[in-house]
């Protein structure tokens, strides 16, 4: 026995010197950058220690495991790591890895999610853990972190009193990893007293030692915040070389053939994690069982009581095992969900930006050709074109936000509209496609329509034009009608009857049920047809929201017929003042001055005609440093701010115009959605948002409105 022991301990021991040595060998490849290398072998490190039940080496693993996803931009499984972390290290009762934990996290919500309420928390918890264990090497460290958390937003008195503190203790027990970012900080707080020469020196010394550095990381940080100094001191020349090595460094260190290979580690790393989730499972199961086993014995002696607490306990078995499995599946599901939910969230936003930007040009250019040239007024091709440029707006914003509309958070809008003239337009905007195929487009309208009707006429013409469209691809020498009759009238809702007819190809009936779904399309062949499969899908949702359904007829080769019912309102005396607030008279007594700031000479071109056909002083600059210039002369009544610009973004240009102390009011003329960028744009200081394109009569309520607000001293 005795010696069957000492062989159990040498085996243990053994064990242990084996996994602190993978532990080592992960976080070196980690402070290299080598991730995919890293993320193996801490990936083993964990099975082993969860194999020999060691809670300080399973907390060690996790935390560098969190650190790999920390640097590969994944903060959110970070976090979920760095916590499994702090938990296996609080059961192993390790105060000082605790202390570091707290740190990781504060540095991911601070530096990352821009959370500093949440991140300087977990700063201060690891100070009061480190005051009680009496370990001035680590709350030394987490006073270098607070203190850049309250430079980072500016809050440079606030965090004065912590760069104080390391300064004072560098010599005592400062290191490699920290004397970097401490120059730098006393680099950033010097800026910001004005005390130019100390803080060239400091960021200078800050890169020397970078460069001499393995990790390049840091070195990035302080190359991006001496280009910073520079730029406030006007050496655009040697910024934009300190910018150009921070992008060269980061881009270094984050290449995409190493995120690619540490993405599959990390997979095989959370197929691990859910391996011992099940493995923890089956030894509960085991565990129980072996306990029934037992109480078997002592169940003799009481048979009939015995035999009802033995169903009541493997029912309960039953049932705790049936809520675990399906705990797991909807934990997976959900994942799942929220991954594909977020990668169709990003491809939105990018395509929406993209798609925006050239609409902006697209109906800016039309709108400048109407009011230059009054002659064109009358042009039915003119008016067709800024008829399809609103409409494929229309269309793009619907397409690419169809998740809003499954979702009903589309709202129908009121609008004053003749009926006859919207469907003149589509069938306009549609005869290139009609001649196409050699089709005619007939249209009737029902007399006793009155002349305007309220309603949403944009979501409207969106069905009708997806649905006559339809119809003359499927139809060729032939003819699509556009029938339009008066049903009913209840009150002041009259009731239109829709019908669409072609003698097309018509549809089989077996297809008919499923041509209303996303991206299908029946009966098409590879040189047939062109089209996404998404405008019957539209059509039908659409419809929902106005309260309507869509009956289908059709029968091959004789034709396809749709039909629907849209009640719109009828009352001249809204009419009457919705047209009134349409036509508003956007001139001012009063000449403001507008400086803009856009990189795009379309988009340039396009808000300089707006804005000075509304009689203002205009000026236009092509990026984020040659507006700090000017602004440094002149005074501008207000600023439109273009977002996504080349070198520095409209977000940090912003910022530095209100380091400067310029109140002047900032609006962001932009192609991103409103909501992605809105909190952003707040903690800037950009007091509105508008969406390209836009109408002018919104951006001049807005302009008028925050100029006012300015001069009132709101």
């Amino acid at each position: 026995m005795n010696l069957f022991s000492f062989n159990l301990w040498a085996q243990n021991n053994l064990s242990t010197e084996k996994i602190d040595k993978l532990i080592l060998e992960a976080l070196s490849n980690y402070r290299e950058s080598n991730y995919e290398k890293s993320l193996i072998i801490s990936r083993v490190a964990l099975n082993q220690s969860t194999i020999t039940k060691n809670d300080y080496f399973i907390a060690r693993s996790y935390n560098i495991i969190g650190a790999n996803y920390n640097d590969l931009v994944e903060y959110d499984k970070a976090i979920f790591f760095y916590k499994k972390s702090l938990f296996y290290a609080d059961k192993a009762k390790n105060d000082g890895f605790k202390n570091m934990l707290y740190n990781n996290l504060g540095n991911i919500y601070c530096f990352e999610k821009k959370q500093y309420k949440q991140g300087i928390i977990f700063y201060k918890k690891s100070i009061e853990l480190s005051s009680k264990t009496k370990d001035l090497s680590q709350i030394y460290f987490t006073n270098v972190n607070i203190a850049w958390a309250y430079f980072d937003i500016g809050n440079f008195e606030k965090g004065y009193p912590y760069l104080s503190f390391v300064n004072k203790h560098q010599k005592e027990v400062g290191d490699d990893d920290t004397v970097i970012i401490t120059n730098m900080l006393n680099g950033m707080y010097c800026s910001y007293k004005d005390e130019g020469s100390k803080a060239r020196v400091y960021f200078e010394k800050a890169i020397k030692l970078g460069n001499e550095h393995v990790e390049k990381l840091d070195l990035s940080y302080a190359h991006l915040e001496y280009s910073k100094f520079l730029t406030k001191n006007e050496e655009f020349k040697e910024a934009y070389a300190n910018l150009s090595a921070y992008n060269k460094i980061t881009e270094q260190i984050y290449n995409d053939e190493k995120v690619k290979k540490a993405s599959i580690a990390g997979f095989n790393l959370e197929l691990d994690e859910y391996k011992r989730q099940i493995d923890k499972i089956e030894n509960e199961k085991i565990t129980q069982y072996q306990s029934l086993k037992k109480s078997r014995i002592i169940v003799i002696l009481f048979i009939v009581i015995s035999f009802i607490l033995l169903l009541l306990i493997v029912t309960l078995i039953k049932n705790i095992r049936f809520k675990k499995r399906h705990n797991l599946e909807l934990l997976k599901a959900k994942e799942i969900a929220e991954e594909a939910s977020m990668l169709k969230t990003q491809f939105i936003s990018t395509i929406s930006h993209e798609l925006r930007t050239p609409l902006y040009g697209v109906v800016g250019i039309t709108n400048m050709l109407l009011e230059e040239h009054k002659e064109l007024s009358q042009s039915q091709h003119l008016s067709a074109l800024k008829f399809s440029a609103r409409y494929l707006l229309s269309l793009v914003n619907d397409i690419l936000q169809i998740n809003k509309i499954e979702e009903n958070k589309v709202v129908l809008e009121s609008l004053t509209f003749n009926i006859s003239d919207e469907i003149t337009m589509i069938k306009n905007s549609l005869s290139f496609l009609s001649q196409k195929n050699n089709n005619k487009i007939n249209v009737s309208i029902d007399p006793n329509i009155p002349e305007y009707l309220i309603g949403d006429k944009l979501r409207l013409a969106q069905i009708i034009m997806n649905l006559v469209s339809n119809g003359l691809k499927f139809t060729k020498d032939g003819e699509v009608e556009i029938i339009v009759k008066l049903d009913g009238i209840e009150g002041k809702m009259y009731f239109l009857d829709f019908l669409i007819r072609d003698n097309g190809v018509g549809i089989a009936a077996i297809d008919q049920g499923k041509i209303f779904e996303k991206f299908v399309q029946v009966g098409r062949k590879d040189e047939d047809y062109q089209g996404t499969g998404l405008g019957l899908s539209i059509v039908k949702r659409l419809l929902g929201l106005f309260g309507s359904t869509i009956t289908l007829e059709s029968d091959i080769g004789e034709g396809t017929s749709f039909s629907f019912t849209i009640p719109f309102e009828y009352d001249p005396q809204k009419t009457k003042t919705i047209i009134e607030e349409i036509e508003v008279d956007l001139t001012s007594n009063e000449i403001y001055k507008i400086l803009i700031v856009e990189d795009n000479l379309i988009n340039q071109l396009v808000t300089k005609k707006i804005i000075e056909k509304n009689n203002y002083i205009c000026k236009v600059v092509d990026d984020g440093f040659s507006a700090l210039k000017i602004l440094e002369n002149e005074t501008f009544d207000l600023i439109l701010m273009d977002i996504n610009m080349p070198l520095m973004n409209g977000f940090e240009t912003t910022k530095r115009i209100r380091l400067l102390g310029i109140k002047t009011p900032v609006v962001a003329l932009t192609a991103f959605d409103k909501d992605e960028i809105a909190e952003e744009a707040i903690s800037s200081g950009i007091n509105d948002i508008i969406i390209k394109p836009f109408e002018p009569v919104k951006l001049f309520k807005i302009i008028n409105y925050l100029i006012n607000e300015a001069k009132n001293g709101c």
